[in-house]
């Protein structure tokens, strides 16, 4: 395999949008159709879910506990390192609702020693909830993004490109390809994206961020052959949107690539982002597992209940 260094994607050319459409990524969205399927069917929709008062495990060397907290929001666990990933506590987005609430409250969350955030996009890098959690030391981001994290509370910021690590005593953290893009505003197209490898007491997680499928999950799998893979399965209807999102039969095809062993989904049931139905990822994912016959290696976790690995 011909070695790669650190590097980010090409610029993207910019220019000013003509229409609500150009403002998505799929180009699908007109400005009814965005009302009515993401705003107004999500306000008539009651919100379920209840924060839950964790029961945080004891772990020996090498085991790590992974609480999904909703949406793309992880914590994980090791025996000395607290990691959160992509927090969202928030129970609105803008016009967005919130449709399930996060697994356990930010009062609940053990102290943080180390946050990544894979993006920009408001439901992934939320400032709401990165200043309210109980003083982070370290954030690690793609490039570009360490302004947005001024003043937020992190002791140091940090920022990768693709294959380029930060490492800390005997952990280890790598930014990856990913499929997808990372402006927070119009004009802020500079901004990077990817997943992480986390590296800690022998084990490796991987957390796609948002990602579409694309080959790039063969070469992460290829250099990390990551144990436990994080992957979206949601917002993928209409088809358009799989120019950045996966559905669960793309995650179960870009989790074969990443050779990994256990598969846990996310980016679903929190935010209606798309036109599927709220409960169709999970579902669809565990027939899908059910024919290829690899249903103990998907774990579809409750948020806000620690699964042990």
């Amino acid at each position: 395999m011909t070695k790669i260094g650190p590097h980010r994607p090409p610029a993207a050319r910019r220019r000013l949008p003509r229409s609500l459409k150009e403002l998505t990524p799929s180009r699908h969205f007109n400005a009814r159709s965005f009302f009515r399927e993401l705003v107004w069917k999500a306000l008539l929709t009651r919100r379920t879910g209840e924060h839950k008062r964790p029961a945080f495990p004891k772990l020996t060397r090498g085991q790590v506990a992974i609480t999904w907290i909703g949406h793309a929001s992880f914590l994980i666990q090791f025996t000395d390192l607290n990691v959160l990933v992509d927090p969202n506590f928030a129970n609105w987005l803008f016009l967005l609702k919130r449709i399930k609430r996060s697994g356990l409250k930010i009062a609940d969350l053990p102290p943080v020693d180390l946050v990544l955030l894979t993006h920009a996009h408001f439901d992934h890098f939320h400032k709401p909830t990165l200043r309210r959690l109980p003083h982070p030391k370290i954030g690690v981001m793609p490039w570009g993004v360490g302004d947005l994290a001024l003043n937020l509370g992190f002791a140091r910021v940090i920022e990768l490109e693709w294959w380029e690590s930060f490492s800390q005593r005997d952990w280890k953290v790598t930014l990856t390809p990913g499929k997808h893009w990372g402006a927070r505003t119009l004009h802020d197209q500079h901004r990077g994206y990817g997943g992480f490898v986390l590296e800690h007491q022998g084990r490796r997680i991987y957390h796609a961020g948002d990602s579409a499928y694309f080959e790039g999950f063969r070469e992460i799998g290829q250099r990390f052959a990551p144990e436990v893979a994080l992957l979206p399965i949601g917002a993928y209807h209409p088809d358009s949107f799989r120019c950045v999102h996966m559905g669960p039969d793309e995650a179960v095809r870009a989790f074969k690539d990443l050779r990994a062993q256990k598969l846990v989904p996310m980016h679903y049931g929190s935010f209606k982002l798309s036109f599927e139905e709220m409960d169709e990822p999970p579902r669809w994912l565990r027939e899908i597992a059910r024919e290829q016959k690899i249903s103990d290696r998907v774990c579809i976790l409750d948020e806000g209940s620690p699964r042990v690995f």
